[in-house]
């Protein structure tokens, strides 16, 4: 049975992969939070408190386990927030996977890495570069989307110095019940919630809804993890998501459709990014031909089930 590493276990990306991995009942999983969370009641799953910044730790971990697989996810992840406090957001993401990179390399372990970069590579694309493919220039529009350039380019490094078995995705935008409210459709979901249950006013603020987004299912997004970790090759990078683009407005007048309140939008300056890009989508062509992966949960359903998550916990 193969030993399968996720850091960043415990957040809405990595809480979505382990069940996904879980459910296939083909692996020992063992996961990384820099918290104390709660115990598993899978117990095929062990969460190890670590944090990966510190080097021994992460040594020690490694050599413990020994993982056959690792999924590196742990990440300081909002965009939004990068801007305001850039040099954890940058320093702590490169740290991070620097440290993964070199406990597998000094230990001399055989094990595949897949590294989660970001679409926000990508940046500020021209109408020109859509779809936007592996070979896209990259135009970083904020500092997190530098740190993920970093990490992208750090798992190109070690696996052409190194030999490290290390395969790159770059996911475009994904959602789904348990994304916190930093991200725009969560924040809907959660102020509509609580607009219904009478804990917010019937005013919901929002950022830019122009712009164009590519947006997934994150339990599509994972299926497609473990699908390059498995059939990717090694070196290579991919890019995932829908491969079309929905205008936030229209994401957002399907939320409200699901509720009976009557609501009023209030745009909100604090919630605009300094550098915006009117319009994103991929084309994920290269990963379909690999695996044969395509987006198959509608945004309809990613929409309902996330406003169904806030409606619960609100």
């Amino acid at each position: 049975m193969k030993k399968v590493l996720i850091t960043g276990a415990t957040g809405f990306v990595g809480k979505h992969l382990t069940e996904y991995l879980v459910s296939s009942g083909e692996s020992e999983i063992f996961g990384t939070s820099l918290i104390d969370s709660k115990p598993q009641e899978d117990k095929k799953i062990q969460i190890e408190k670590i944090d990966l910044t510190n080097f021994n730790d992460v040594v020690s971990l490694i050599d413990r386990i020994k993982p056959d697989h690792i999924y590196n996810l742990a990440s300081l992840t909002s965009p939004a927030e990068s801007f305001e406090n850039p040099t954890p957001v940058v320093l702590g993401n490169i740290e991070i996977e620097m440290n993964v990179l070199n406990a597998i390399k000094n230990k001399g372990l055989k094990t595949r890495i897949v590294i989660v970069s970001s679409a926000e590579v990508y940046g500020l694309v021209e109408s020109s570069d859509l779809p936007v493919d592996e070979k896209t220039p990259m135009r970083p529009g904020n500092p997190y989307a530098v740190s993920k350039i970093a990490q992208d380019f750090l798992g190109l490094q070690y696996n052409l110095s190194y030999k490290l078995d290390i395969v790159r995705m770059r996911p475009f935008n994904h959602t789904g019940p348990g994304q916190g409210p930093n991200f725009a459709i969560p924040a809907f979901a959660k102020q509509i919630a609580l607009i219904e249950k009478g804990q917010q006013e019937p005013f919901l603020k929002v950022g830019n809804l122009e712009a164009k987004r590519d947006f997934s299912d994150v339990r599509d997004i994972v299926k497609g993890y473990a699908l390059i970790c498995q059939k990717g090759i090694s070196g290579e990078v991919y890019n995932i998501g829908s491969g079309k683009s929905h205008q936030m407005k229209e994401l957002l007048d399907i939320l409200l459709s699901l509720s009976d309140k009557k609501i009023t939008i209030e745009s909100d300056s604090k919630r605009f990014l300094p550098v915006d890009v009117d319009n994103i989508y991929c084309n994920y062509g290269k990963l379909n031909s690999l695996t044969g992966w395509k987006p198959e949960i509608p945004i309809e359903k990613t929409l309902k089930d996330t406003l169904d998550y806030w409606r619960s916990i609100v």
